[in-house]
């Protein structure tokens, strides 16, 4: 697999707290995520203002999933190929022009439908660039022993601002208006800008060889796929997305019409289910700390399959709302065990490809699984679903129970 490089230290290591690129990279995180939160509650709201129609809402979600699919290789090549402190700008850039030139168009009312999709399309697609050099940069600016650590912390303060930026956007609109909404974002995006200019971290010392566009994509597969420690989890997450998206796909139905929920009850269903994503970000550290991350990122399945059976037998909001919770304390977990693996053991000057082919993957098991379960909602009951799901949770475990990667990977 050739020699790791990370960034490495003959003394103690440094705090995270005391190191300033990864602050800053923190800072970036955060201030890019509350822009986000205000972005996937305005544009949606905006898209039914001009157009009172579920389908161009439904497009719109496409455009901004698009990315994924489509640009997942790409991006990991360009984020492998250029400095990931460049990438990181350029593509800030790209969503504060794009920003600029939506204010610009609600300034003068002259916002086309057609305009908000591409504009859409665009910011989506840098934030897959911006997000993809931040997960490689990582590893290079902190030590290989910090990153469980470092993945936690990031994934705290971006679970903590899904879970009220919502509601503070939501009164924000209220309060101001789509222009005056989306200024504020534009601030966000404006700081994200400035904490990137003033990050410092080495770069990889690695003899990029000359070779195409397609060369560099296939050696980003051959990685992925050669590497059997992150392979084994990444199979995994392929086939529980497909199960977690068949729940999703059919989740607020079956609170609203089979149980009879309120849209308010509904809102609080998912705040309840965000505190086990805080919860799991603060302990998985101590977790990784005293037993081995394969063991740890194995039985945390286990937790994933309770929660189904919660859901299982949930006749209430709150106790739907409980379920969610015990699967994103387990899910924030596997998370940070899975982003920490996948940092560390992929050669540096690879990450970027292998990240992109690794997402990509796994995002396109997301429409199968809400597609599959939406046809199924129409015919059979919505809690032998709810089964389906559990036991192939239950079949990913035990099958984990029997890799390497589960009795080895410390």
């Amino acid at each position: 697999m050739g020699q790791r490089q990370y960034l490495q230290t003959e003394e103690k290591v440094p705090s995270l707290w005391k190191n300033r690129s990864f602050l800053l990279l923190w800072g970036s995180g955060a201030s890019a995520a509350i822009g986000l939160q205000i972005y996937t509650i305005v544009i949606p709201l905006l898209v039914y203002e001009m157009s009172q129609s579920a389908l161009a809402m439904s497009s719109m979600r496409v455009m901004e999933f698009l990315p994924n699919v489509l640009l997942g290789m790409v991006a990991g090549v360009i984020v492998d190929r250029l400095r990931r402190k460049r990438v990181m700008i350029v593509m800030i850039g790209v969503q504060w022009l794009v920003l600029c030139v939506l204010l610009s168009l609600l300034w003068t009312d002259s916002l086309g439908l057609w305009m908000l999709f591409i504009l859409g399309f665009l910011f989506s697609s840098s934030g897959y660039f911006i997000g993809n050099a931040s997960h490689s940069a990582l590893p290079q600016m902190i030590d290989r022993t910090q990153l469980t650590e470092a993945n936690a912390k990031m994934s705290f303060i971006d679970t903590l601002i899904r879970m009220i930026g919502p509601g503070i956007a939501g009164v924000v609109l209220a309060a101001t208006s789509f222009l005056g909404t989306l200024s504020i974002q534009f601030v966000f995006v404006t700081l994200s800008f400035v904490a990137v200019l003033l990050m410092h971290f080495p770069e990889v010392k690695h003899v990029q060889k000359k070779q195409s566009f397609w060369a560099d994509m296939k050696e980003g597969v051959r990685e992925l796929f050669g590497n059997r420690t992150l392979l084994t989890p990444t199979v995994a997450v392929i086939f529980q997305n497909f199960a977690s998206s068949m729940v999703l796909g059919v989740l607020i139905f079956f609170a609203v019409d089979v149980l009879g929920s309120s849209e308010t009850e509904v809102g609080l269903m998912f705040s309840v289910s965000a505190i086990g994503g805080l919860l799991g970000a603060l302990v998985v550290k101590r977790m990784t700390d005293k037993f081995p991350r394969g063991k740890v990122y194995t039985y945390v399945m286990l937790g994933e399959v309770i929660g189904y059976v919660v859901l299982l037998v949930a006749g209430t909001w709150w106790v739907i709302g409980i379920s969610l919770a015990i699967r994103t304390f387990f899910i924030t977990i596997s998370n940070v065990v899975y982003f920490s693996i996948r940092q560390e053991f992929t050669p540096n000057h690879l990450l970027g490809r292998v990240s992109g082919t690794s997402s990509m993957l796994m995002k396109l098991m997301l429409p199968a699984g809400l597609l599959a379960a939406g046809l199924w909602a129409e015919y059979f009951s919505v809690r032998i679903l709810f089964v389906v799901t559990l036991v192939l949770c239950l079949v990913i475990f035990l099958v984990m129970l029997r890799t390497n990667f589960y009795r080895t990977v410390r």
